[in-house]
Protein backbone atom coordinates (compact mmCIF):
# COMPACT_ATOMS: atom_id res chain seq x y z
CA UNK A 1 0.00 0.00 0.00
CA UNK A 2 1.13 3.55 -0.63
CA UNK A 3 0.34 6.25 1.92
CA UNK A 4 0.61 9.96 1.16
CA UNK A 5 1.27 12.41 3.97
CA UNK A 6 0.41 16.05 3.33
CA UNK A 7 1.83 18.92 5.38
CA UNK A 8 0.62 22.47 4.73
CA UNK A 9 1.67 25.68 6.47
CA UNK A 10 1.04 29.37 5.96
CA UNK A 11 4.01 31.64 6.57
CA UNK A 12 3.99 35.00 8.25
CA UNK A 13 3.45 37.51 5.39
CA UNK A 14 6.66 38.00 3.43
CA UNK A 15 8.35 34.90 4.90
CA UNK A 16 7.18 32.34 2.35
CA UNK A 17 10.67 31.78 0.93
CA UNK A 18 12.04 31.27 4.45
CA UNK A 19 9.32 28.74 5.28
CA UNK A 20 9.89 26.93 1.98
CA UNK A 21 13.64 26.64 2.64
CA UNK A 22 12.96 25.48 6.21
CA UNK A 23 10.53 22.77 5.02
CA UNK A 24 12.95 21.54 2.34
CA UNK A 25 15.74 21.24 4.93
CA UNK A 26 13.45 19.33 7.34
CA UNK A 27 12.48 17.03 4.45
CA UNK A 28 16.15 16.12 3.94
CA UNK A 29 16.47 15.38 7.67
CA UNK A 30 13.59 12.88 7.84
CA UNK A 31 14.59 9.47 9.16
CA UNK A 32 14.06 7.11 6.25
CA UNK A 33 13.31 8.08 2.67
CA UNK A 34 9.85 8.33 1.13
CA UNK A 35 9.16 6.66 -2.22
CA UNK A 36 8.63 10.15 -3.57
CA UNK A 37 8.11 13.70 -2.36
CA UNK A 38 6.90 16.97 -3.79
CA UNK A 39 7.08 20.53 -2.47
CA UNK A 40 4.62 23.17 -3.67
CA UNK A 41 3.84 26.80 -2.92
CA UNK A 42 0.75 28.96 -3.32
CA UNK A 43 -0.38 32.55 -2.80
CA UNK A 44 -0.51 33.90 0.76
CA UNK A 45 2.93 32.37 1.47
CA UNK A 46 1.58 28.81 1.72
CA UNK A 47 3.88 25.78 1.51
CA UNK A 48 2.70 22.21 0.87
CA UNK A 49 4.86 19.09 1.18
CA UNK A 50 3.57 15.67 0.09
CA UNK A 51 5.50 12.49 0.82
CA UNK A 52 4.59 9.00 -0.42
CA UNK A 53 5.52 5.93 1.62
CA UNK A 54 5.30 2.18 1.04
CA UNK A 55 3.53 1.38 4.30
CA UNK A 56 0.18 0.43 5.85
CA UNK A 57 -2.25 3.33 6.29
CA UNK A 58 -1.80 3.44 10.06
CA UNK A 59 2.01 3.05 10.03
CA UNK A 60 4.13 5.27 12.24
CA UNK A 61 5.80 7.42 9.57
CA UNK A 62 8.20 10.35 9.92
CA UNK A 63 6.52 13.71 9.40
CA UNK A 64 7.73 17.26 9.11
CA UNK A 65 7.63 19.07 12.46
CA UNK A 66 5.83 22.26 13.39
CA UNK A 67 7.80 25.35 12.34
CA UNK A 68 8.80 27.97 14.89
CA UNK A 69 5.94 30.33 15.78
CA UNK A 70 7.72 33.30 14.19
CA UNK A 71 7.59 31.54 10.78
CA UNK A 72 3.87 30.72 10.59
CA UNK A 73 0.52 32.39 11.26
CA UNK A 74 -1.25 29.21 12.37
CA UNK A 75 -0.66 25.57 13.21
CA UNK A 76 0.31 23.22 10.38
CA UNK A 77 -2.49 21.30 8.66
CA UNK A 78 -1.80 17.59 8.16
CA UNK A 79 -3.66 14.92 6.20
CA UNK A 80 -3.02 11.24 5.48
CA UNK A 81 -4.34 9.51 2.35
CA UNK A 82 -4.21 6.03 0.87
CA UNK A 83 -3.11 6.08 -2.75
CA UNK A 84 -5.51 4.45 -5.21
CA UNK A 85 -3.02 4.59 -8.07
CA UNK A 86 -2.42 7.11 -10.78
CA UNK A 87 -1.75 7.59 -14.44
Amino acid sequence: MTVALMWEARAVPGRGADLLAWAQERLRELPGRPLRHETLRAPQDRVLVITWWDAPYDADLPELPEPDEERVVRAVHRWRFESLGGA
